[in-house]
């Protein structure tokens, strides 16, 4: 078989049987014995045949495809992929990416996965208008995962923002810091839900003021955000930031150490997260953590139970939110640790 691809007609002769019972078995319809399937796939084995299901979804009226946009190079979108793949896998679905860049928008991401015939469709940290999801949802059920959209028609999955700014600041307040400044996420999906959250945060404790920075998703916001941190007095400056994310701290981190100043000694940071990268020795963040396993497998099941038939149709899925919870790591520190700067 070297010179020629494996087809089903190749595995049908090598198992003695019909190329329609070998389709059944790869379609894992009714209609083929225990014996006559363990047959067919030994054959398979044999001539190392693998079904072309491009193929057969394209004669089919399902496809069993989910789509998934995702920002290429957003850390936390790369670390939802894992579980999205095995939930996915266990509900019998295929997933199809497709990234969004700077060069390349979510529409276009779109638009590659309708011309693919998903199913459905799962927006990591969406940008689109609440008008564009609308009417992107009377297509075909979409569920946004990382943002809230109003309205019912899109699935929700996503983290409660809010509460894992509440955590940081909370956080930062036992250990004795006033000062606590928000190096925000600007138009980010989750950024106005966590503004809400520190804000909340900081006006319900006692002595704490105010303080945002502008920030955003990743290193580079972070480095501008240390910059204008460090153009502050030495004794204005905030003795604790907590940021949009962990890309978005770590960039911080590494420019105001560039500057001589010790993290948590001098300030201490929270991140937002808990990517990878933040439980490192040489990073050791402090992080508001999202639950990454259960975020991909509600994004799956919502769209796994409105496609399989398990919800009534037309019955918007109920939003789910994910509680946050704050992992203490070593960028943060009673502030009676801090060396006031000269």
């Amino acid at each position: 078989m070297d010179s020629e691809r494996v087809t089903m007609e190749h595995v049908a002769a090598r198992a003695g049987v019909s190329r329609a019972l070998v389709s059944i078995v790869f379609r894992g319809v009714a209609g083929a014995s225990e014996a006559t399937r363990e047959r067919v796939l030994a054959a398979a084995r044999d001539l190392d045949y693998r079904p072309d299901t491009r193929a057969s979804r394209l004669g089919s009226s399902r496809t069993r495809t989910l789509g998934v946009t995702f920002s290429v190079g957003h850390t936390f979108h790369g670390d939802l992929m894992e579980s999205l793949y095995t939930h996915a896998d266990a509900a019998a679905y295929e997933l199809v990416l497709s990234g969004v860049t700077p060069s390349r928008s979510e529409a276009a991401a779109v638009e590659t996965l309708l011309a693919e015939r998903c199913e459905g469709i799962v927006l990591l940290g969406s940008s689109q208008s609440t008008a564009q999801l609308a009417r992107l949802a009377r297509r075909l059920p979409v569920v946004s995962v990382l943002r809230p959209v109003p309205g019912g028609e899109v699935g929700v999955v996503r983290t409660d923002d809010a509460t894992g700014l509440r955590l940081a600041v909370e956080h930062l307040h036992a250990l004795g810091h006033t000062r606590i400044a928000l190096l925000d996420g600007g138009r980010t999906a989750g950024a106005a839900e966590r503004r809400r959250g520190y804000r909340a945060a900081v006006r319900r404790a006692p002595g704490l003021v105010e303080s945002i920075l502008p920030g955003g998703p990743s290193e580079l916001e972070g480095a501008v955000a240390a910059r204008a941190f460090l153009a502050q007095t030495a004794r204005g400056r905030p003795t604790a930031v907590a940021a949009f994310n962990d890309r978005c701290a770590i960039g911080f981190v590494d420019v105001v150490r560039q500057a001589g100043l010790r993290v948590p000694g001098d300030v201490s940071v929270v991140g937002f997260d808990d990517i990878t990268e933040a439980a490192y020795p040489h990073v050791a963040l402090t992080t508001v953590r999202q639950d990454a396993e259960r975020l991909g497998a509600e994004a799956v099941r919502t769209l796994a139970e409105r496609l399989d038939g398990e919800s009534p149709p037309g019955t918007p899925p109920p939003p789910v939110v994910i509680e946050p919870e704050l992992v203490v790591r070593a960028s943060t520190a009673p502030v009676t640790r801090r060396n006031t700067p000269s």
